[in-house]
């Protein structure tokens, strides 16, 4: 994609030019021979030139710029809101828990606990906080259920507010857009349109995940390529699937770019040299910058924060394709 001056940009940021754009099936002498250096050229300068906004933070100015080939999301908080505010079940199920142990620790005092391993942990699958949370039982001399057991209690609390959601996104009542982060189907569609092969990992069960996306009808932008927790917990990772895209589908580590809001992720997109866009999207407001989740966003090593996908022309100009 070439880049040229906008007059709806701001000073100083370089937007899309007319010029086409890479499709399926075709290609266009942009990307061929003495065009390539000058792409080269003007895609460093628009990036260097394009100032941090409210909406897109530059974290990372040396980060990776492609050309990209595959692109790897998190699910939830990172395009679905169907399950916005689960660690307001997951946190107070846990410190009641501990509570019935007997401990002496306040209520104050075990909340503090549990955020803490809860939030590290997010963006791994739910059973390591259980597996977490079982040793905080066993650790203040309390009778340890089994994690799998903590999960599917969890589960059943969560499904109490997100089954009413999911029901009234399939009803028709609400429309999907409402409980996605804001202009993730018009990312996906430039991503998919330009064969970008994308792919899906969440902590989430998978049962869970496959029903949400074809529910939030984002499913066709990834196929087969869904995955989600599974009970034989040892089988399954974020790093695992990103291993895989780099084994079976051949993309290199450079070529790969990540989008999550979640430690796990963007720590696993960095480690194999990708792009990681942190989202630190507020999920009950649907716009702005929840400030925590940018912290550990960055703490993990974001190249680039992002609320939401709506500035999608500036995000484009920081995803050269292939």
């Amino acid at each position: 994609m070439a880049y040229g001056p906008s007059h709806s940009s701001r000073q100083g940021e370089l937007r899309p030019a007319s010029l086409p754009g890479r499709r399926c099936g075709t290609q266009y002498t942009l990307y061929a021979s003495v065009h390539e250096h000058f792409y080269f050229v003007l895609t460093h300068f628009a990036i260097d030139a394009m100032p941090t906004t409210d909406a897109l933070e530059i974290i990372n100015r040396d980060h990776p710029r492609g050309p990209f080939r595959a692109a790897i999301f998190d699910f939830d908080g990172t395009l679905s809101l169907l399950r916005r505010n689960w660690q307001g079940v997951m946190i107070p199920m846990m410190v009641d828990i501990l509570a019935a142990t007997g401990t002496n620790e306040t209520r104050d005092d075990l909340h503090a606990c549990v955020d803490e391993f809860v939030m590290r942990l997010n963006g791994k699958q739910t059973i390591y906080q259980m597996i977490q949370l079982a040793g905080e039982v066993t650790k203040r001399h309390g009778a340890a259920l089994e994690p799998l057991v903590y999960k599917h209690r969890y589960h059943d609390l969560l499904w109490e507010q997100v089954g009413g959601r999911v029901e009234s996104v399939r009803s028709g009542r609400v429309d999907a857009d409402m409980l996605t982060v804001p202009g993730s189907r018009s990312l996906l569609e430039w991503l998919h349109g330009q064969c970008l092969t994308l792919y899906l990992a969440s902590g989430t069960d998978i049962t869970y995940v496959r029903d949400e996306v074809a529910v939030l009808g984002l499913d066709h932008f990834f196929g087969e390529r869904i995955y989600g927790a599974i009970d034989d917990y040892k089988n399954f990772s974020k790093a695992m699937i990103i291993e895989q895209m780099i084994r079976d589908a051949g993309f290199s580590g450079s070529e790969i770019v990540g989008f999550g809001d979640g430690y796990v992720e963007i720590e696993e997109i960095k480690k194999v040299g990708g792009l990681a866009i942190g989202v630190a999207s507020d999920e009950e407001a649907r716009e702005g910058i929840n400030d925590w989740k940018r912290n550990r966003l960055i703490q993990a090593g974001a190249d680039i924060i992002i609320g939401d996908y709506r500035e999608l022309d500036s995000l484009q100009s920081l995803i050269p394709l292939a």
